[in-house]
């Protein structure tokens, strides 16, 4: 496993699939700002509240000048649901072979009554329009989080 990317590192490519069809490579956000977000798994009460929280903000991201991609491990099909469900506005990518998940050093040990497994850490990353990370956000607590996304982005692109 790879360690996770820090501060001003370059942010590691990929390409996945991602709702709707089609795919999305970090390419396709070159120029612009990029908030991108592992989470562990579609519906799942901590991963809704911060998806719907995402979406209720995407103009004020938009308008700040960043866009918004949340990566899980779940397929493409369940993304769909997931999005339709909770009328989702952001862009979902499908990383089943944890490609993504494991370049960005979040794919972790966890711990769940005692019984240890290996699973998508909650974490955040804010990629700047030349590709370098410009902050992360790790073991991230949904409280005020997205509020917290939107001032560093308004910050680093005021």
């Amino acid at each position: 496993m790879s360690a996770s990317p820090t501060e001003n590192s370059p942010a590691p490519d990929f390409t996945l699939p991602r709702d709707g069809g089609g795919s999305v490579s970090l390419n396709d956000f070159r120029g612009k700002t990029l908030v991108l977000y592992f989470y562990p798994k579609d519906d799942t009460s901590g991963c809704t509240t911060q998806a719907i929280g995402f979406s209720e903000k995407i103009e004020d991201f938009a308008k700040a000048g960043a866009s918004i991609l949340g990566i899980s491990k779940d397929s493409v099909q369940k993304h769909d649901k997931f999005k339709a469900k909770h009328e989702l506005k952001i862009a979902l990518a499908a990383d089943e072979d944890l490609e993504a998940i494991k370049a960005y050093g979040v794919w972790i040990e966890k711990s769940m009554y005692g019984r240890k497994y290996m699973g998508c850490e909650r974490a955040t990353f804010l990629i700047k329009a030349d590709g370098t990370i410009a902050k992360v956000w790790h073991k991230v607590r949904l409280k005020g989080h997205v509020d917290a996304v939107l001032s560093e982005v308004q910050t680093l692109n005021g």
